[in-house]
């Protein structure tokens, strides 16, 4: 029992440990940033499958997701599917996979781009959507550009055509330690857009929220059923602890 409970603390700090990496970035605002999921908006998912498939599909693969399970749960149209959703050579059966070979991606991006099936339970939704919507400028990364949520990125912003181009602001600040040492901290102030995309900041914003929404679902795809069957569950225990109330007084009652 004594293992038992030494490992589930050790854990619980590996996990603390994780989220607190993922938060990494200068201090502002936009940790504070929220993907606001829903996924059982069917539309939006819908979107967010659209969004994934045309812009992440070409170097990320969710390989636990087939076509069809993708469709069934989506409500999409099998012509749809195949029309919008499936990459050329592939079958609705197929999971679904890059066409980008490992080797080339290791070579162009200097490493190969990570399936993204279990990228949101990994990491969280709100930082997928903090990572998406803080890429800026930066002259000295080999990209071109550089991420707050996760400094020294080797992804390009594949969608700064969606979003445009923006630079960082930062200010400085001085902090007094508790052994009285002073350190200097960066602390995020904002963004200056530079070039415009094609969407406006709040498209833009929705665009990314749908998108993580798919990503969401295709980290558990029976989580809206799961949602809605709990609701019916917590409806069921309700009646029943009334129910069982009602029966205690009964048998009790002679009693009293």
């Amino acid at each position: 029992m004594r293992k038992l409970i030494m490992a589930s603390v050790a854990l619980a700090g590996a996990l603390c440990m994780s989220v607190s990496q993922a938060a990494s970035g200068p201090a502002g605002e936009w940790t504070k940033w929220q993907a606001g999921n829903d996924v059982t908006n069917t539309a939006s998912l819908q979107r967010g499958a659209g969004n994934f498939m045309g812009y992440c599909a070409g170097c990320h693969s969710l390989k636990y997701m087939r076509y069809s399970r993708m469709a069934e749960d989506l409500s999409i149209p099998r012509e749809q599917l195949d029309k919008f959703l499936l990459l050329p050579g592939s079958k609705t059966s197929d999971y679904i996979t890059t066409p980008m070979m490992a080797a080339d991606g290791e070579a162009w991006f200097g490493k190969a781009p990570p399936d993204l099936s279990l990228i949101t339970r990994a990491k969280g939704s709100d930082y997928v959507y903090q990572f998406l919507k803080t890429f800026y400028l930066d002259a000295k990364a080999t990209t071109g550009t550089n991420n707050l949520a996760l400094a020294g990125t080797s992804m390009p912003h594949v969608l700064s055509s969606l979003q445009g181009l923006q630079e960082l602001k930062l200010r400085t600040e001085e902090k007094t330690l508790d052994d009285g040492s002073m350190v200097t901290e960066s602390i995020y102030e904002g963004f200056e857009l530079v070039v415009p995309g094609q969407l406006s900041s709040d498209e833009y914003d929705a665009f990314l929220r749908d998108t993580v929404n798919f990503l969401e679902y295709v980290g558990e795809p029976y989580k809206a059923k799961r949602i809605s069957l709990g609701i019916w569950v917590t409806l069921f225990l309700l009646v029943f602890t009334g129910l069982a109330y009602l029966m205690k007084r009964e048998y009790w009652r002679d009693v009293e």
